[in-house]
């Protein structure tokens, strides 16, 4: 409750800096946010039985507020809020999702200490284009965390052509700060062989958070992810896999080990400079060893509209069937002893600001 009434405070504070740059005389000061909004029909089914989960709502997944502070052209430090509201989980929350201090030495090397980016689900992101609609695969399936706290470096260099981004973290998210006796490091290096061809591989290794004192771990989390992504004017198609081993608690702290793997496929087409129409498509075996029956199958369709600059609107249909079991993820746990099916049709809204 303090760290909520800390952050709605902080959030209060910052709202009374006019949005833009403001000029100070030891540097200058931004304001931004960004909004994932939806007014979708869910249908959900557990066993062949519909579930709580389903009807008519609004829901805020995300709404980020982010003040950036720049001391001179090499330091600089961020604070960025995370609040949502699911409408199935009957709660709000906020949290600190970034808040780190930044060196920038050059392009190629750029260091932060805090909590900040990690290396493969927000570079996946900006690849795939409709995070407003869904989230990327592996944070979909809840195998990765978009931000954590830690020491990260990364950067650009040879014109863009080569990236780069390692982190070493605490293993549990950003939304868990806790210490453990190790940390998990994670890397990223990516090239653009050809102008808009994106081709990148990442590698996760540690404990997940779960290295703490007088605890013992069994097993070590590890993952192994592809991406490969063509954008031009008129069309944006991409290709993500990854491989798993021991990416639950269960697995590290007590054992059995167990393995995952996966693909999403995605694509769009732009009919107007405006109008676009997107479909995706994931399958995953979420636990291969442990539940080897367990199987993963999601796709969307729709087509979104650029209103204007910061605001853009998708009119869209999610469909995802679990098969031989339950899995969490970003749409909540969906499945049960047998399968599960979760259905929703609506509208989605990403503004920026």
């Amino acid at each position: 409750m303090r760290k909520h009434m800390l952050t709605v405070a902080i959030v209060a504070a910052c709202a009374g800096i006019s949005h833009g740059a403001v000029a100070e005389e030891q540097g200058t000061t931004s304001v931004g946010g960004k909004a994932y909004l939806d007014f979708t029909d869910i249908d959900q089914k557990s066993n062949g039985a519909k579930t709580a989960s389903s009807g008519i709502g609004v829901d805020v997944k995300r709404f980020y507020l982010g003040v950036t502070h720049g001391f001179d052209d090499m330091w600089s430090a961020n604070l960025t809020t995370d609040f949502n509201y699911v409408s199935n989980d009957s709660e709000t929350q906020v949290f600190v999702k970034k808040a780190y201090l930044q060196a920038k030495f050059s392009d190629a090397a750029v260091v932060r200490l805090g909590s900040a980016d990690m290396p493969w689900i927000p570079f996946v992101e900006d690849l795939y284009g409709y995070r407003y609609v869904e989230n990327t695969f592996i944070d979909r399936l809840k195998f990765g965390n978009s931000a954590d706290w830690g020491a990260h470096v990364g950067g650009k260099a040879m014109d863009g052509m080569v990236n780069y981004a390692l982190s070493a973290v605490n293993g549990n998210g950003y939304k868990n700060p806790t210490r453990s006796k190790s940390v998990d490091l994670e890397g990223r290096v990516g090239v653009m062989p050809i102008k808009d061809l994106n081709l990148a591989v990442d590698f996760y290794n540690g404990k997940l958070g779960n290295d703490v004192e007088g605890a013992t771990t069994a097993n070590t989390a590890s993952r192994w992810d592809l991406v490969a992504a063509y954008a031009f004017s008129r069309a944006n198609v991409g290709a993500e896999y990854f491989s798993a081993k021991n990416f639950t608690k269960s697995a590290i702290t007590t054992g059995p080990e167990d393995k995952a793997d996966g693909y999403s496929i995605w694509g769009s087409v732009n009919a107007t400079d405006t109008v676009a129409v997107f479909a995706r498509y994931d399958q995953a075996k979420p636990s291969k060893d442990v539940a080897s029956s367990l199987k993963d199958t999601y796709y969307n369709i729709g087509v979104s509209y650029k209103a204007r600059k910061d605001v853009d609107l998708a009119l869209a249909y999610k469909n995802e069937k679990v098969d031989n079991g339950s899995i969490s993820t970003s749409n909540g746990t969906i499945g049960g002893t047998s399968d599960g099916k979760y259905s929703e049709i609506g509208v989605w809204t990403q503004v920026k600001f």
